[in-house]
């Protein structure tokens, strides 16, 4: 009788920023397009990306993503020059970067990525607003989410 193998689970997301849920209370999220050079979108189906540093930033009124790590791969073309760090314009309406732009500038908030994704052949960007958190309340979101685990342990032997 032949083994049935289980269909891999087709994740579009290509990489998390996990250290900015850590790092910052988020409050409103954003879809944004990037514009992207061929050898970095054959990079990104590697899956040979970091965004664990990266943040954005505003230079005239427009987005860019900086500090993604985006590495080359061996077989890329001699022509194009790899450049792994260069800062990535993100892909916005207005409306939307004049709302991001004006609550950095008004409420002190932070622009950080949060994943990057596929959608519809297409990669994009998951960006937040956040609001940086003290030591204590780092401290406090490990010790809720420690409580929770032990809970779930907790009911699960009840149930058993």
């Amino acid at each position: 009788m032949a083994k049935k193998k289980k269909p891999k689970a087709n994740s579009a997301t290509i990489a998390r920023n996990k250290k900015a849920t850590h790092d910052y209370f988020i409050m409103e999220e954003f879809d944004a397009g990037i514009a992207l050079e061929g050898w970095e979108v054959k990079s990104l189906r590697e899956g040979r990306v970091q965004i664990k540093e990266a943040y954005v930033i505003n230079q005239n009124g427009e987005l860019f993503l900086f500090g993604a790590h985006i590495t080359p791969l061996i077989q890329a073309s001699s022509h194009a020059v790899a450049d792994p760090i260069r800062s990535r314009k993100l892909l916005l309406n207005k409306k939307e970067i004049h709302h991001l732009i004006g609550s950095v500038d008004r409420k002190g908030y932070t622009m950080v990525p949060l994943s990057l994704f596929w959608k519809r052949g297409k990669v994009k960007c998951n960006i937040a607003l956040g609001k940086g958190k003290k030591l204590h309340d780092k401290r406090e979101t490990i010790k809720r989410r420690e409580w929770n685990i032990e809970k779930q342990r907790v009911m699960k032997m009840n149930h058993s």
